[in-house]
């Protein structure tokens, strides 16, 4: 089997960090995934926060329609992966947190 990480892959990480707005992500994503790909990884992003704030299996299957053994491996990516959710989980929510209190001080 092929290893995930290698140049091939190295090169996709560059040029996904290279996007600078959303609407580019959506751009570059759509050329790169089919509709069915891009909504799934919408429903594991949305399982793993909605783990992060300790919702019920059965309230996740409910929301996103995946099955309780794809929701429990995403929990076990979020709780010992490589700490990729729980990054992007905190920043997305210290980014929220910024903007509240910027937009009340305005």
């Amino acid at each position: 089997m092929e290893k995930w990480n290698n140049k091939t892959t190295e090169e996709l990480f560059e040029a996904i960090c290279a996007l600078k707005t959303t609407n580019e992500a959506k751009k570059f994503l759509r050329d790169l995934l089919t509709e069915q790909e891009i909504i799934e990884f919408g429903k594991r992003w949305q399982v793993a926060r909605m783990l992060s704030k300790a919702k019920p299996y059965s309230e996740i299957v409910r929301a996103t329609g995946l099955s309780s053994t794809t929701i429990a491996r995403i929990s076990r990516w979020l709780n010992k992966g490589m700490g990729g959710y729980k990054l992007m989980i905190n920043r997305l929510s210290n980014n929220h947190h910024h903007n509240l209190t910027l937009a009340r001080r305005g």
